[in-house]
């Protein structure tokens, strides 16, 4: 009873233990999974080709009209004034040489009248003396036989009546230019901006009696950087100037005048760090084909100056410049390399590129987590490399989904 109690027990514990024996075996006799490296493919980026462009700046600036020549009139002479020009008001126009007031004449015409008397005396004395003269050499001539000395001639006697008589005239002159100047005129075609006397007010010689502006030649005054100025032509005595647009609103519309760059003022303003250069615009108060209202003086403009020259120029959006003036270039192994750049001017939208990148360069226009020279990348359209074993596993799964596939149809024709 024993023996057959130990069997009944003992069978189900053998069993059991080979049991774990053959799983052990099994497990030993298994071979591992064979490792396969983990190929990550090239990084995905965009580049495009670069080719120089041929690029004229326009520098943008802005300033105020002012005037060529303005001029703070002023009497030459002492009177009262009698009389004023219809034209000499606030915000009148002249012509160069007209008369804008006019002084009392009656002292500076009996001045005039006295210094034409005093010349016709000096005139008849000097004649007077030429006559004296000639009897002087006749009667010393009929006495001697020698040559008389120039006192004798009565010479200095008539030098001194010659130099009256130029003094004379250098009153007459005089007289007349003072007679003149009680007509005050216009120095040039201008604008009355400021007028300081009236009618019978007494002037003394050296009153200001008024403001007027040239209406010749406007003036803009633009500041221009460090950097804008060597975009820019400023004239000099072989060239003219670069042309310069200039427009405001006027009466809620948009106007626009063409000046000329005519100069630099030379000096770099020490607060502002800016050079002035200086617009021309002739007539500005005349209305014609170019502009069809006039350009006052006092105007705020907004300026566009055209560059002199063309430069051959790389252009690329702004966001593709680094912090450090470089860019991200591919080569011909597609890999990454960091390029320093010649950068010339930088916009808003653009930065322009003068050195550091050939014609044909492939550029980085997509963003870059972290590059490195050497980084490999691949461009759209080009195949995704990997490595062999890796395409080995790829083309044994490809052939096991056909043997897959045939089993699925063979099976299904049978049915």
């Amino acid at each position: 009873m024993k023996n057959s109690g130990l069997k009944k027990s003992g069978i189900p514990l053998i069993i059991i233990v080979v049991a774990f024996v053959a799983a052990a075996i099994m497990i030993s006799a298994k071979k591992p999974p064979e490792q396969v490296p983990v190929e990550i493919p090239a990084f995905l980026v965009d580049a495009q080709k670069v080719s120089p462009e041929s690029i004229s700046f326009v520098v943008s600036s802005q300033g105020n009209v002012v005037p060529k020549h303005q001029t703070a009139l002023s009497a030459q002479v002492s009177g009262q004034v009698v009389s004023l020009s219809g034209d000499f008001v606030v915000g009148g126009t002249f012509k160069k040489g007209d008369v804008l007031a006019v002084l009392e004449q009656e002292d500076y015409m009996t001045d005039m009248k006295l210094a034409e008397a005093e010349l016709a005396q000096a005139h008849a004395a000097l004649q007077e003396e030429i006559a004296r003269g000639k009897v002087a050499e006749q009667e010393w001539r009929s006495v001697r036989n020698s040559t008389p000395p120039e006192l004798g001639l009565r010479k200095p006697q008539l030098a001194k009546e010659q130099a009256n008589v130029k003094a004379s005239e250098a009153k007459l002159e005089r007289a007349r230019r003072n007679l003149e100047r009680t007509k005050i005129k216009a120095p040039y075609n201008g604008i009355v901006v400021e007028r300081n006397i009236d009618l019978g007010q007494f002037v003394a010689m050296g009153t200001p009696i008024g403001m007027v502006y040239s209406t010749d030649t406007a003036e803009v005054r633009l500041p221009i950087t460090d950097g804008d100025l060597r975009f820019i032509n400023i004239a000099d005595q072989s060239s003219d100037g670069a042309e310069v647009t200039l427009r405001a609103t006027v009466g809620g519309a948009k106007r626009s005048w063409t000046g000329r760059l005519v100069r630099s003022e030379g000096i770099l303003d020490t607060g502002s760090r800016v050079v002035f250069a200086v617009v021309e615009v002739t007539l500005p108060y005349q209305i014609n084909d170019e502009q069809d209202s006039p350009l006052r003086f006092g105007q705020f403009v907004e300026a566009e100056i055209t560059s002199g020259r063309d430069e051959s120029l790389i252009v690329l959006p702004r966001n593709i410049l680094r912090l450090d003036n470089t860019v991200l270039t591919v080569n011909e192994n597609r890999e990454l390399e960091i390029v320093p750049v010649d950068v010339t001017r930088t916009t808003a939208e653009d930065v322009f590129i003068s050195g550091g990148i050939n014609e044909g360069t492939l550029v980085v226009t997509s963003a870059v987590p972290n590059p490195y020279n050497g980084m490999k990348v691949r461009l759209p359209g080009d195949e995704i490399v990997l490595a062999e074993e890796a395409e080995l596993d790829k083309s044994t799964d490809k052939n096991s989904d056909r043997e897959k596939i045939n089993t699925d149809t063979s099976e299904g024709g049978s049915e």
